[in-house]
């Protein structure tokens, strides 16, 4: 046996060896695992760090960072609470899912719409009750 035919077969099978949590969780859950990794990205966004920077500085690969972004069910929470530190030192989980850090607040301003124009005469007596 060739040593690229043993490589082959011990990838398959750790790949074998990972297990699906989504078929055990509720549908309530599964939104929740989603909702801190949108959540998680928004913040790395926020903070304006690449995502392959902060996989690196919490020890994962990039595709792992992915999946914690996209809320897979299947992540474990060392690599969740690693991935936040790597972001954002010292934020705690409860901050996070509270959206306090300020970072936010500003990416929240910098993303709502903004008139460009002043209104005119018209549209001003329009609005006039």
């Amino acid at each position: 046996m060739s040593v690229i035919s043993v490589f082959k077969s011990i990838v398959i099978e750790i790949a074998d060896m990972k297990y699906n949590e989504a078929p055990l969780l509720t549908s309530q859950h599964l939104a929740e695992m989603e909702g801190i990794g949108v959540k998680l990205a928004r913040l790395r966004r926020a903070r304006k760090v690449r995502q392959a920077d902060a996989a690196a500085r919490a020890g994962l690969a990039r595709s792992t960072a992915v999946l914690i972004e996209k809320g897979d069910p299947s992540r474990t929470w060392g690599q969740i609470f690693r991935y936040l530190e790597a972001i954002a030192p010292g934020l705690s989980l409860p901050a996070l899912l509270q959206e306090s850090d300020p970072s936010l607040a500003a990416l929240a301003q910098a993303e709502a719409t903004q008139r460009v124009r002043p209104m005119s005469a018209a549209e001003l007596q329009a609005l006039d009750f």
